[in-house]
C-alpha cells in the first residue's frame, strides 16, 4: 500500500550498508591523495577504503602527486587546496594532473568555506568541495554522487553572484512538499537511488516512485536531477555537510 503524503514509517539508517553496497557495484576505483599532513591521508583513506575506492598513493608535495598520478593514472584526486608554502598549490597541482588525464575526478579538500577558494577549485577542475570539519560520511557520499553523475549541488563557479530565493519564497511556497517528500528529495539529492531509498526508510521502491513522481509534478520537472538542482537554486534542502560540488 502507498503511505499518504502525511504518513511516516521507519528512521533513516546508517550510510555504512550503501558504502558497502556501492563499493561492491562495478569494478573497484583508485585513488592518489595529496596532503601534507600524513594523519589527514590516512583518514581519507579510510573513507575512500569504505567506498570501495583503493588509494594506490599518499603524497606530501604536489610535485610527488603529480609523478603517482602520472604512474597510476588513478580514476579519483583528492587533494587539500594548500600544499606547501604556496597559496592554492593543491589547485595547480590538480589544473597539471587533468591535463595528463581529462577524465579524472577530483575533490578538494579544505579547512576555508571561502566562496572565492571553493570558486577557484571548481574552475581549476574539481567536482566537488568538501570542508575538512564535514563528517566521514559526508566525504563518502561525494565521493558516491561523483561516479553516479546524478546530482546537482551549486551553480558553476562565477555564478553566486545572485542568491538563491529563500526558502520561504513564492516559489517554494507553491511546491507544498509533504515532510516525507522533503525528506526522500534530500536523499535523492546525495545520490542514493530508489532502491536504496527503499531500504533506508523501510517502505517499498513503489512508495519511493511515488514520492518522486508527486515532487517532480509539484516541482514541474522532470527526474531526479533536475528536482535537485530545483531544490538547491531554491534553498528547498541542504547539500550535504560540508560539500559544494560543481
Amino acid at each position: 500500500m502507498v503511505p499518504s503524503d502525511g504518513e511516516e514509517t521507519g528512521e533513516v539508517v546508517s550510510t555504512q550498508a550503501e558504502d558497502r553496497s556501492f563499493a561492491e557495484n562495478g569494478n573497484r576505483r583508485t585513488a592518489v591523495v595529496l596532503d601534507e599532513h600524513p594523519l589527514w591521508a590516512e583518514a581519507v583513506e579510510g573513507v575512500l577504503r569504505r567506498v570501495g575506492v583503493d588509494v594506490l598513493g599518499k603524497a606530501t608535495t604536489a610535485p610527488e602527486a603529480l609523478s603517482l598520478i602520472r604512474h597510476i593514472r588513478p580514476d579519483l584526486f583528492i587533494t587539500d587546496i594548500n600544499v606547501g608554502d604556496r597559496d592554492r598549490a593543491g589547485l595547480t597541482c590538480l589544473r597539471e594532473a587533468r591535463q595528463t588525464g581529462p577524465e579524472l575526478r577530483a575533490i578538494v579538500l579544505s579547512m576555508s568555506d571561502d566562496p572565492d577558494e571553493i570558486d577557484a577549485a571548481l574552475q581549476a577542475g574539481a567536482l566537488a568541495y568538501v570542508l575538512k570539519s564535514a563528517h566521514p560520511d559526508d566525504l563518502a557520499s561525494a565521493v558516491r554522487q561523483l561516479f553516479a553523475h546524478s546530482v546537482y549541488f551549486a551553480p558553476p563557479a562565477g555564478a553566486r553572484t545572485n542568491p538563491p530565493p529563500s526558502p520561504g519564497s513564492d516559489s517554494v511556497d507553491r511546491a507544498q512538499l509533504t515532510k516525507r517528500e522533503r525528506q526522500i528529495l534530500q536523499l535523492a539529492v546525495e545520490g542514493y537511488s530508489n532502491a536504496q531509498l527503499a531500504k533506508m526508510l523501510w517502505v517499498t521502491e513503489q512508495t519511493v516512485k511515488f514520492h518522486l513522481s508527486n515532487v517532480y509534478r509539484k516541482l514541474q520537472v522532470s527526474n531526479r536531477t533536475e528536482a535537485a538542482r530545483w531544490a538547491q537554486l531554491h534553498g528547498l534542502v541542504e547539500s550535504p555537510g560540508g560539500i559544494v560540488a560543481a
